[in-house]
């Protein structure tokens, strides 16, 4: 793998964590480290890092305290 992607996952613990997990991208990346970014996306499907994830999320966590406030009331 190149210097470069090492680098990149070292410096990322979500990767990290996913490489670990999926050890089938070690041997992709080392064969062609242009995947990368599929490599990413598929890091941010899974953990949901996403915007759209992070927005649906908070949107819960508004409804639940909207939720809980009115069973309060």
């Amino acid at each position: 793998m190149i210097l470069e992607l090492q680098f990149k996952i070292k410096n990322n613990p979500n990767y990290q964590k996913y490489i670990r997990e999926n050890s089938y991208w070690y041997k992709i990346l080392n064969r062609s480290p242009e995947m990368f970014k599929t490599f990413e996306e598929e890091v941010k499907h899974n953990y949901r890092l996403k915007f759209a994830d992070r927005v649906g999320d908070t949107l819960k966590t508004i409804e639940m305290i909207q939720n809980v406030l009115s069973t309060l009331k």
